[in-house]
C-alpha cells in the first residue's frame, strides 16, 4: 500500500484519463473494446494509485506487485495506466496506435512486448488462472527466501467472461483449498456480454460461488472509491483470497450506450464520445493529458521507488541475495550438468529396461535434488505419472507453502493455466504430470505458454496404445501431431532411459518454451551404452547405422525405435542394410540445418517413418513417397502388446513394408 491519498476531483481526473485515452486509442483504430476500462477505470485508479506496489523504471522488480488483467480484450485500461503511471516503453505514440501492426498496444496484451504486462490474456479465464499460479509461487519463495525479499500481492480484473470460462472454476477452486490470501480478484460485474446481458446465458451466483470455494467475498459499488479502497483494504489483511465484485456501468458516461452491449467491442462513435466527454467534465482534446493529471499518476511510481530502494538494501545484505537473483533470472544451479552426467553415465552401464515413464521418475530424482527451483506436481495421477521425487515429496499445503509438490487435483486445463503463472512470476521450474491424452484438456494453456516463450514442462505419461485395457478413451492417437503443430512447444518422444534423461536435460535448458514429456506405460529395451555426448541435443540422430551402403531409411520415435531395431536386424539377415534414426524431439530435429538433417536421413534413400500415432506432420521428413508403419484408426481395449499388433506396429510390419519399398 502506498499510504498515498487523492481528493475526489483528483481521483474523477485521474479515472477519466484513463476512460478518454480508451475510447480515443479505440476509435482512432476503429476496432477494440472501449467499455470495460470505461466502466473500471476508477476501480482501477483506486488499485494503482493507493494499493499496487510497482516501479515504473524497473518492471521486472522481483517484490512488485503483480497485476493481471484477466480480461484481456479491455486492454486500453491497461495501456492507459502503463502511459499513465510512467512506464517508459508504453509512449503516447504507441496508444495512438493501439492495435496497430508493429506497435507494441496490440489489441489484446502481451507478455514480452510490454514492460508491465505480467502474462498475456485475452483467452478468457486464462488470466485469473495464471494469477493462482503467480500467487502460489509467491507464497512458495516467501517460504524461502523470507518477507525480507518475497512480500507482494497480486491482483486481477476479471470479467463475466472470465468467471463463466470452465477454467476458472478449476483456478478458484484450487486457490481457495490453497488459502492464497495474497491473491486479489476484482470482478468486473458490469452485467455485460458481446450478445446482450449475462442473462441470456448464466444466472450464477458468482460470489456464492467464490464463498464455497473458500475465499473472501466482498461486494461493492466500483465507482465509489471509497468502497473500493476499503474492500482493497480488507483483502490485505484476509486469510484466504478475496473477490470484490464491482458492481459497474459498461462504457460508464457514454449517453446512449453505457450499461450495453453497444459498448463492449466496437468504437463508440464521434458523437458518443463528445457526449462521453461532456457527462464525464472531461474537457480535453483526444489524447491530451494535463500536466497536473500526469503529476498525480506519477506519485504511486516514485512511492514504488522509494520502496524498491529499500527492498534492493535488504537484497544486498540477505545472506540468500545470491541465490535468490540466481533464481529469478531463470539461471539454473551451478555444477547441475556435470553432476548429472554421473546419472546419465550410470544409465549407460546399467541399460536399465523399463518404461520411459519410470525412467523418467528416476532421471527427475537427481535433478531436483540438483535444481532447487523445480517444483513438481500431478493432475490426481501421481501413482501414474511419478513426478513425485524424494527431495520434492513435501507437498504445498495451505499455511504451509515450502514444500515442492503441488497436488493439482483433476484440473488439467488449471493446472497448466497455473504453472503458466508460476513460470512467469520467476524463481521457479514448474513439472507436473498428466496423462498424454488429456493434453488436450490443457492445450490452451500450453499453447500460451509457447506464444510467450516460458518454461513450463508437462510429463505426458501413457502416450500411446501401449496404455492397453484403457481402451481408446486413453489411447492418444492425433496428440503428438496436434501438439508438434504448436510453434515453439518442443514435444519430446524418448526411446529410452537415457533418451530421456538427456531430452530433460535439453527442456531445462531451454527458458524460452514449453517441453512436452510424452512417456510410455509399456516396458522398453535399453538401446544405447554410451553416454559420453547428449545425441538428443540436435533432435534426432543415427541410432544404428546399416552395414555396408545403406538401402533404406527407418524414422522411428519413443516405443517404436525399438520395434525399427529389430526389423532392420532382420533384414540384415538378408543383406539389406538399414539405417535407424531416432527423433527424440521432431520439433528440435527440423530447426537443424539442411546439411544435417540429409546427414541422419539421407538424401535420396526410402524412408519409413514408424510412431504409434496418425502420419500426419512425418511427410516433410519421409515424403509423400515415404512409408509409414503407426496408427490408422482409434484404439480398443486389449493388452497393450496385442494392440500392436492388431494394429500393425510390428517388426514384420516394418520388414514387409521395406521390401515393398525396395522392389
Amino acid at each position: 500500500m502506498t499510504n498515498l491519498t487523492f481528493t475526489a476531483e483528483q481521483h474523477r481526473d485521474m479515472a477519466n484519463a484513463i476512460a478518454a485515452l480508451s475510447m480515443d486509442a479505440v476509435q482512432r483504430a476503429n476496432s477494440g473494446h472501449p467499455g470495460m476500462p470505461m466502466g473500471m477505470a476508477d476501480a482501477a485508479t483506486v488499485l494503482f494509485s493507493q494499493f499496487l506496489k510497482f516501479d515504473p523504471k524497473a518492471p521486472n522488480w522481483a517484490d512488485r506487485d503483480r497485476f493481471i488483467l484477466s480480461a484481456g480484450h479491455g486492454s486500453m485500461l491497461i495501456y492507459s495506466l502503463l502511459h499513465l503511471t510512467g512506464y517508459e516503453a508504453v509512449t503516447m505514440d504507441q496508444i495512438k496506435n493501439f492495435r496497430q501492426l508493429g506497435s507494441i498496444t496490440a489489441g489484446h496484451p502481451e507478455y514480452g512486448h510490454v514492460p508491465g504486462v505480467e502474462t498475456t490474456t485475452g483467452p478468457l479465464g486464462q488470466g485469473i488462472s495464471n494469477a493462482v499460479g503467480f500467487a502460489l509461487a509467491e507464497r512458495h519463495l516467501n517460504a524461502r527466501y523470507g518477507d525480507d525479499l518475497v512480500n507482494h500481492h497480486t491482483y486481477v480484473i476479471a470479467g463475466d467472461g472470465c468467471l463463466m470460462e470452465g477454467v476458472s472454476q478449476e483456478a478458484i477452486g484450487l486457490a481457495g483449498h490453497l488459502g492464497l490470501n495474497r491473491l486479489t480478484v476484482l470482478w468486473d460485474d458490469n452485467n455485460i456480454t458481446i450478445d446482450g446481458p449475462v442473462s441470456l446465458s448464466s444466472s450464477t451466483d458468482q460470489i456464492a460461488r467464490f464463498k464455497a470455494a473458500n475465499w473472501k467475498t466482498i461486494a461493492v459499488d466500483g465507482h465509489d472509491r471509497d468502497a473500493v479502497a476499503d474492500a482493497l483494504r480488507q483483502a490485505k489483511s484476509s486469510d484466504k483470497p478475496t473477490l470484490i465484485a464491482c458492481k459497474t456501468t459498461i462504457g460508464k458516461g457514454a449517453p446512449t450506450k453505457a450499461g450495453l452491449n453497444k459498448a463492449h467491442g466496437s468504437p463508440l462513435g464521434d458523437e458518443e464520445i463528445a457526449g462521453t466527454r461532456a457527462a464525464r467534465g472531461w474537457s480535453h482534446a483526444p489524447f491530451e493529458i494535463p500536466d497536473h493529471v500526469y503529476a498525480e499518476w506519477a506519485k504511486p511510481g516514485k512511492a514504488g521507488a522509494e520502496e524498491h530502494s529499500k527492498w534492493a538494501k535488504r537484497l544486498a545484505t540477505d545472506a540468500n541475495s545470491a541465490d535468490f537473483t540466481r533464481a529469478m533470472s531463470g539461471e539454473l544451479n551451478a555444477g547441475w550438468l556435470e553432476a548429472f552426467q554421473s546419472y546419465k553415465d550410470s544409465v549407460a552401464t546399467d541399460m536399465p529396461a523399463m518404461a520411459t515413464r519410470a525412467s523418467s521418475g528416476k532421471a527427475l530424482a537427481p535433478l531436483t535434488e540438483l535444481l532447487t527451483d523445480m517444483i513438481s506436481g500431478s493432475a490426481d495421477l501421481e501413482g501414474s505419472n511419478k513426478t513425485k521425487t524424494p527431495v520434492t515429496s513435501v507437498e504445498i499445503q495451505a499455511g504451509n507453502y515450502g514444500g515442492r509438490y503441488v497436488n493439482w487435483g483433476i484440473r488439467e486445463h488449471g493446472m497448466a493455466a497455473a504453472m503458466n503463472g508460476m513460470a512467469l512470476h520467476g524463481g521457479v521450474i514448474p513439472y507436473s504430470g498428466l496423462f498424454m491424452v488429456f493434453m488436450d484438456y490443457c492445450r490452451p494453456s500450453v499453447r500460451l505458454a509457447a506464444l510467450m516463450g516460458i518454461r513450463t514442462i508437462y510429463v505426458a505419461t501413457h502416450d500411446s496404445i501401449g496404455v492397453g485395457e484403457d481402451g481408446p478413451t486413453h489411447q492418444p492417437v492425433e496428440h503428438l501431431a496436434s501438439l508438434r503443430a504448436i510453434p515453439n512447444c518442443y514435444t519430446y518422444r524418448p526411446a529410452d532411459a537415457l533418451e530421456v534423461a538427456e531430452c530433460y536435460e535439453i527442456a531445462l535448458q531451454n527458458k524460452t518454451a514449453p517441453a512436452v514429456m510424452a512417456l510410455t506405460r509399456q516396458g522398453l529395451p535399453a538401446l544405447r551404452d554410451d553416454a559420453s555426448r547428449n545425441m538428443s541435443e540436435r533432435g534426432g540422430y543415427v541410432l544404428r547405422p546399416g552395414k555396408g551402403a545403406d538401402d533404406i531409411v527407418f524414422l522411428a520415435t519413443g516405443s517404436e525405435v525399438h520395434i525399427a531395431v529389430e526389423a532392420a536386424d532382420r533384414l540384415e539377415k538378408e543383406d539389406i542394410s538399414a539405417r535407424v534414426v531416432s527423433i527424440p524431439c521432431m520439433d528440435l530435429f527440423l530447426e537443424q540445418d539442411e546439411s544435417y538433417i540429409r546427414s541422419v536421413i539421407g538424401k535420396d534413400l526410402p524412408k519409413i517413418a514408424v510412431e504409434a500415432g496418425i502420419r500426419q506432420g512425418w511427410d516433410g521428413l519421409i515424403g509423400r513417397e515415404g512409408g509409414f508403419v503407426g496408427m490408422n484408426g482409434f484404439g480398443a481395449s486389449a493388452p497393450g502388446a496385442e494392440l500392436f499388433k492388431h494394429f500393425g506396429i510390428t517388426a514384420d510390419a516394418i520388414v514387409e513394408l521395406a521390401k515393398t519399398k525396395l522392389g
